[in-house]
C-alpha cells in the first residue's frame, strides 16, 4: 500500500500556535492541533511528485512584435496551382463511370475538393477536366521517352524479388476507394526512392483487376511488371527524374458522392411484376453461391458468377459483413462484367438474375 500511495503530495503542514499568537488557546484547540501532529510527516527531499514538474521562477511572457509581419508561404505563393496533366482530376478514377451522369448532388459544385483559388481548373461535382488541348500521341512519346527501353528479364526478376514481399517498405493499400486522386502523389513520393511500388488491392476494385491496371498505368506513366491475384508492382522507368516529376495538386477532402439512377427498379426489364417477385423469393431461398467478406479479394467472383449462369436462372450473394455501399458498388460492377440484372438487395443478400438471352447467347455461353 506504501508503494501506491508514495506518489502523493504530503499534507500542508500545520500552523503552531504560539503563546505570542494566542495567549491562552482553547482546550478544545489543543485537543485538535496534538491529533493532528501526530498523523502529520516530514516533507520529502523532492518537493514535486512525478507527474509534476516545476515552475521557472523568471517565466515572463513574451512581447508581441508590432512591427513583424507573416510572410506568405510557397504554396500560397504559387497559387493556383497549374497542371499539365492530360485528364480530368476525379476522386476515384477506376470506380466512377464518366459517361454515367448524375441525376443530382448532395453538395453545391461550386465547392471544390481541391481547396478555394488553388487549382486553375473549375470543379464541375464529379471532376476537374482539363482545358488545354492534348495530343495523344505527344502523351505517348513522353511515356515512352520516361519508361526507357524495355527492362530484361533479369531485371523483372530482379525488382520482383525485391519489392513483392509483405514486408516491404514500398507499399501502398487500395481500398474500395480504388485508384484515388491522392493516390498519384503517394505513388510519385515512393519513386524518389525506390524503383517500384507494391500496390495490395481490396475490396471492390479486385473485381476488375484489369480496369485497375489501366487506370495505375495511364495516370501516373508507369508499368505494371508483376501480377499476382491482388498484389501489383508498378515501375517508374529507366528515364524518370523526380526533380521533373507532374505537378499533383491534393485533394483536402472526400467530396461526396453524387447520386445516380436507381439501380434496381421495381419491375426488371424484360419481365412482369409477377415474373420479379417469383425471381426474388427464388433467389432468396436458393443456397448462396459465394459469401464474400468485407474488403476481401473478389478476382473470382466474375468466373464464378458465368459459369453459375449456365445452369442457373438466379443466383445469391451472401454480404452480410459487407457495407450496404459496397454491395452497390458490387451489383454495378457485375451488371456490365458477367453481364446480369440485380434485382433485389436485403439483408445483405444480393439476387441477381442472368437475364434475357437469345439463342446465339445462351450457345456463347455454354461454350
Amino acid at each position: 500500500m506504501l508503494k501506491f500511495l508514495a506518489w502523493r503530495r504530503p499534507p500542508l503542514q500545520t500552523l503552531t500556535l504560539t503563546s505570542s499568537s494566542l495567549l491562552s488557546p482553547p482546550p478544545f484547540l489543543l485537543t485538535h492541533y496534538h491529533s493532528i501532529k501526530q498523523f502529520t510527516s516530514p516533507p520529502p527531499e523532492d518537493i514535486y511528485d512525478p507527474p509534476f514538474s516545476p515552475i521557472p521562477k523568471n517565466l515572463k511572457p513574451k512581447k508581441k512584435d508590432s512591427k513583424t509581419t507573416l510572410v506568405p508561404s510557397e504554396d500560397h505563393q504559387n497559387l493556383p496551382f497549374q497542371s499539365d496533366l492530360p485528364f480530368d482530376f476525379r476522386y476515384s478514377y477506376s470506380e466512377t463511370n464518366p459517361s454515367v451522369e448524375p441525376i443530382a448532388f448532395r453538395e453545391p459544385p461550386r465547392f471544390s475538393p481541391f481547396g478555394p483559388g488553388r487549382l486553375d481548373r473549375k470543379w464541375t461535382g464529379t471532376s476537374a477536366p482539363s482545358e488545354r488541348a492534348v495530343d495523344p500521341e505527344t502523351v505517348v512519346e513522353e511515356r515512352n521517352s520516361v519508361l526507357g527501353e524495355p527492362l530484361t528479364e533479369e531485371e523483372i526478376e530482379e525488382l520482383v524479388e525485391r519489392y513483392r514481399h509483405s514486408d516491404c517498405s514500398r507499399q501502398i493499400n487500395l481500398g474500395k476507394g480504388g485508384v484515388t486522386h491522392n493516390m498519384l502523389d503517394d505513388i510519385h513520393n515512393h519513386w524518389k526512392k525506390a524503383e517500384a511500388v507494391r500496390i495490395k488491392c481490396l475490396g471492390v476494385p479486385t473485381l476488375d483487376m484489369d480496369n485497375v491496371c489501366f487506370h495505375l498505368e495511364d495516370k501516373t506513366g508507369g508499368r505494371i511488371i508483376y501480377r499476382n491475384i491482388n498484389i501489383l508492382l508498378l515501375y517508374r522507368g529507366r528515364n524518370y527524374d523526380p526533380k521533373n516529376r507532374p505537378v499533383i495538386p491534393l485533394m483536402l477532402w472526400k467530396p461526396y458522392a453524387p447520386i445516380y439512377p436507381k439501380l434496381v427498379k421495381n419491375v426488371a426489364e424484360g419481365l412482369t411484376f409477377e415474373e420479379t417477385k417469383e425471381m426474388r423469393n427464388r433467389g432468396l431461398n436458393s443456397p448462396p453461391l459465394m459469401k464474400l467478406t468485407r474488403n476481401g479479394v473478389y478476382v473470382n467472383v466474375v468466373a464464378r458468377m458465368r459459369e453459375a449462369f449456365k445452369t442457373e436462372e438466379v443466383v445469391r450473394l451472401d454480404c452480410t459483413h459487407v457495407e450496404t455501399s459496397d454491395c452497390k458498388k458490387i451489383g454495378v460492377k457485375l451488371r456490365d462484367l458477367v453481364p446480369c440484372v440485380p434485382i433485389l438487395f436485403k439483408d445483405g443478400q444480393i439476387i441477381i438474375w442472368r437475364g434475357k438471352y437469345d439463342q446465339d447467347d445462351q450457345n456463347s455461353l455454354n461454350q
